[in-house]
């Protein structure tokens, strides 16, 4: 994935003057005639840019400045006037410092000397075969220690008709939904919200549990886990890795409700390895409860709660008040528990040489059952890379239909161990779909490998019969709700052929295709972010952020998700001015706090821009969570 591509977010901004040396530019008001006369080119000329344009200021080894940019005819076209030009503004991360007063002027920072056509048309030097670039100045040495960013000011005979702002938003490539591959019953690579409740199945199961506690407590009741103790009994499977996030509600001081956080965690991690000898791998969260605090006052007498810092809400929750709030409190001390679960292995004790000969012998006197759970001890085995994948080729199976299942699992998990094999893969299955058409899992793993197969290529083939095989699958037995998600899939990359041919109706109706459709199965939340990273990408952010706010503000989200909400949002101050957004931006400063913080640092440190700090509501939220 790549995380450093830089995404240009064009701004205007405009003010009656500015005091400082300006080098005699003036500014004018957005409307008036003056503006009319002298910027409607250059607003013209950022409307219809081709997104391709990119473009920025950067620093050499010497501190010079450097306008630069990959298009030269569209730099050219802003200057046709002596005095159409260019200049940097300086700006600092010690300007935007919690105790100081958020920065209204126009220049914000320190202006660099303006250069005008003639010098930008005469010292334009091709640095690249991709970028060109033009020197406006040089960084004065009181700036070298400093965390700085630098703004563009446009120029049209003088006035200032575009502030620019470049920030470094995450850029993200979209993936195919998870399908699986059937080995004895279907496996998925990613963690599917409710397998099991939503018809699916899956090899290595996943339990999620809630577990409440009272108030000031740690430890738990029997009645309280006895759900998550009765599932454990009834597999047959090891807990290979707990995920807890631990939360307290939010009254009281910080570092009382951390111990007990902390402390019901443990408690949680102490209960569960009872029921096993090796030891459970472990990721805990810890947090106060503000996202569900927030959301549960909202529309009561307490709902001006929302806009206080944290430090005045837990003044206020004393006394009656308090009291009248334990019914919202006493729902947010709890733990959310994930469980990962391996399947027991009756055959721990063999050796792989034993697996082996066992599973040989065991198919020769027709015992499926015991071959298949041999199978499936050396399939697990490998995966712990504890055994070499190079005994997959001793084992014995006859080339008759009744063992068919046992050659599809073997290539199946052959291509989920590596999936570099995934032509090897998808020629295995096309040989076993010859002598076995009727197998549905070897015609689903066949279809599924094929998609895989397009999406890595990017290709189609002409007279693509793919959605007739798919749609064929529904007489193997294949549900309803998983033929679509590959008929998503199938769309998902016959846009980007369509894109490249400039097919852009047609490419339009197969969005529209996995627009109508994605609700016909259950989605994951990878599977979320992937097609809103599809709908970022070939349709419009606005529907891609309909389509994930609802559970950002869920505190069991995928953390990639959230932060990728933030990336479509964080920049637009229209949607950052309220209550609901707070209550994002505390989940992900739950979640975690660093990557979040590390957002208003400069671009040069993995930032989007420290001068996101300008918007009051972001202010606020970053100063009470990051300042210390």
């Amino acid at each position: 994935m790549n995380m450093n591509k830089l995404i240009l977010v064009f701004l205007f901004l405009a003010a009656n003057s500015f005091g400082q040396n300006n080098f005699g530019i003036k500014v004018p008001g957005y409307g008036d005639l003056d503006y009319n006369r002298y910027c409607r080119r250059v607003e013209t000329i950022f409307n219809y840019a081709p997104k391709e344009i990119s473009f920025g200021v950067k620093v050499d080894e010497k501190n010079n400045l450097y306008f630069q940019f990959n298009d030269k005819e569209w730099f050219n076209n802003f200057f046709k006037q002596p005095y159409d030009g260019l200049a940097i503004d300086i700006v600092t991360k010690g300007q935007f410092e919690c105790d100081k007063e958020i920065i209204s002027s126009h220049i914000r920072g320190e202006l660099t000397k303006p250069v005008y056509t003639n010098m930008l048309k005469r010292n334009t030097e091709k640095v690249s075969q991709r970028f060109y670039r033009v020197l406006l100045g040089k960084l004065p040495v009181k700036y070298f220690n400093k965390q700085v960013e630098f703004n563009v000011l446009f120029l049209q005979s003088r006035f200032v008709c575009r502030y620019q702002r470049t920030y470094n938003l995450e850029s993200y490539n979209y993936d195919l939904l998870d399908m699986g591959l059937y080995l004895d019953s279907i496996s998925y690579s990613k963690n599917l919200s409710d397998p099991v409740a939503n018809g699916y199945e899956k090899k290595f199961k996943r339990l999620d549990f809630e577990i409440p506690f009272k108030k000031n407590k740690f430890s738990f009741s029997q009645e309280d886990i006895k759900p998550l103790y009765d599932s454990l009994k009834l597999t047959d499977f090891n807990i290979k890795k707990i995920e807890i996030q631990a939360y307290s509600s939010v009254e009281g001081s910080s570092g009382r409700n951390a111990e007990l956080q902390r402390k019901r965690s443990e408690s949680i991690i102490n209960a569960l390895q009872s029921f096993q000898k090796p030891s459970i791998e472990n990721e805990v969260f810890l947090a106060e409860n503000w996202v569900e605090f927030l959301a549960d006052i909202e529309g009561t007498k307490y709902d001006f709660l929302k806009e206080l810092p944290k430090d005045k809400v837990k003044k206020h929750l004393k006394g009656e008040v308090l009291t009248e709030m334990e019914k919202y409190l006493k729902n947010h001390r709890k733990a959310l528990v994930r469980l990962y679960l391996d399947k027991m292995d009756s055959f721990r004790e063999f050796s792989g040489e034993q697996l082996i000969k066992e599973f040989n012998l065991a198919v020769q006197e027709n015992a499926l059952e015991r071959a298949q759970a041999l199978q499936n001890s050396l399939f697990q085995r490998m995966k712990k890379k504890e055994l070499s994948p190079d005994l997959l080729n001793e084992l014995v199976i006859p080339k008759q239909k009744r063992f068919v299942d046992f050659f599809n699992s073997t290539s199946a998990f052959r291509y989920e161990l590596d999936r570099a094999n995934l032509l090897s893969a998808y020629y295995e299955f096309q040989e076993l779909n010859k002598w076995a058409p009727e197998n549905k899992k070897v015609a689903y793993n066949l279809i599924a490998l094929k998609l895989r197969i397009n999406h890595a290529f990017q290709s189609i083939p002409e007279n693509d019969s793919l959605p007739k095989r798919i749609a064929a699958l529904e007489n193997l037995g294949i549900k309803k709700n998983l033929l679509d998600r590959m008929m998503v899939n199938y769309h998902i990359t016959k846009s980007f052929l369509l894109m490249k041919e400039k097919k852009y109706v047609e490419k339009d109706e197969s969005v529209t295709f996995i627009l109508k459709t994605y609700n016909n199965f259950p989605l994951s939340y990878s599977d979320y972010l992937s097609l809103a990273q599809y709908i970022t990408y070939y349709y419009d952010n606005e529907t891609a952020i309909e389509l994930i706010k609802d559970l950002v503000t869920k505190i069991d989200v995928e953390k990639r998700l959230l932060f990728y909400y933030l990336n479509l949002t964080i920049i637009h101050d229209d949607r950052v001015a309220n209550s609901d957004y707070r209550k994002i931006m505390l989940n992900a400063i739950n979640r975690d706090k660093n990557r979040f913080c590390k957002m208003f640092d400069s671009p040069k440190l993995g930032g989007v821009t420290f001068q996101l700090l300008d918007n009051e509501f972001l202010k606020r939220t970053y100063c009470e969570n990051c300042s210390n």
